[in-house]
């Protein structure tokens, strides 16, 4: 079974991420959605809150893709919650050329650790290049329209979290 790891915070999680997932469930057998605790990030939502939203958004894609797609919290090295949920490849999404050199270098010190486990890197659809999940949050305190950028029910709970439903 080609099991494949595609981390991130998501807080919230958005349609840039549900496109990176539905694409990248194609690729393996299984793909663990690794959701980082970070405390040192501050998120807004919860870890309970954001597995919460990612497994009823992963329920549609798992029957769309016909790939199981799980959520798993995990707050140590990434190349080691590789080897927690046996993946042998890591699922990483790119919106610019920013990105990348970020990902170039964690890609190196991951291969440091463990060369056995691979990186594949999916170029975010342009539609939802612009997509962060700081700007989605920030979109929404000041009143924003953030329908474009995330789906109706994490819309609703991002509202709801910032007191606006």
């Amino acid at each position: 079974m080609r099991i494949g790891l595609y981390p991130g915070t998501f807080d919230p999680i958005t349609l840039g991420h549900i496109d990176i997932i539905r694409r990248g469930a194609m690729l393996v057998d299984r793909l663990v959605i690794g959701v980082a605790i970070n405390r040192d990030k501050g998120p807004l939502f919860s870890l309970e809150e954001r597995v919460a939203m990612i497994e009823a958004e992963c329920a549609v894609l798992s029957k769309e893709t016909g790939t199981e797609i799980v959520p798993h919290p995990f707050e140590n090295l990434l190349i080691d919650c590789a080897h927690e949920v046996g993946a042998q490849v890591i699922v990483r999404g790119l919106r610019a050329v920013a990105d990348f050199e970020y990902e170039f270098q964690m890609v190196g010190m991951n291969r440091a650790m463990d060369s056995s486990v691979e990186t594949v890197f999916l170029m975010a659809e342009a539609k939802h290049q612009a997509i962060a999940s700081k700007l989605v949050k920030e979109i929404a305190r000041l009143d924003g329209d953030v329908s474009k950028f995330v789906t109706p029910y994490v819309r609703d709970q991002l509202l709801a979290k910032l007191g606006k439903s």
